[in-house]
């Protein structure tokens, strides 16, 4: 069982920057997978960015430029820097991870809230 724990979230204006953190229960760096995915009111879950064990890097079309996913394998934490931020991205903010049993498991979710 995998326990994922995000914070960071909350209420900034447009233009500004907030850092994400999500603490593993278990090393990160054990896991095929771990990334950052997103919902808004209404809309789909989607991805925002991932990052495999081998250190490859995919990143949402919307957020590339703005947004960099990065990983402290001592500390077990995986964090997404988002700079530049702005009101569409608007959501609940969710840590993920894929272990090698192809089993994913998914933190409670954190908000973040862009003002115009």
């Amino acid at each position: 069982q995998v326990q994922l724990v995000e914070s960071g979230g909350g209420l900034v204006q447009a233009g500004g920057s907030l850092r994400l953190s999500c603490a593993a229960s278990g090393s990160i760096f054990s896991y095929n997978l771990v990334g950052w995915y997103r919902q808004a009111p209404g809309k789909q879950r989607e991805l925002v960015a991932t990052i495999t064990r081998g250190g490859s890097v995919n990143t949402a079309d919307s957020v590339k430029g703005r947004f960099t996913i990065s990983r402290d394998n001592a500390k077990n934490t995986v964090y997404l820097q988002m700079n530049s931020l702005k009101p569409e991205d608007t959501a609940v903010y969710y840590c993920s991870v894929l272990t090698t049993t192809q089993r994913a498991y998914w933190g409670q979710g954190t908000q973040v809230t862009v003002s115009s």
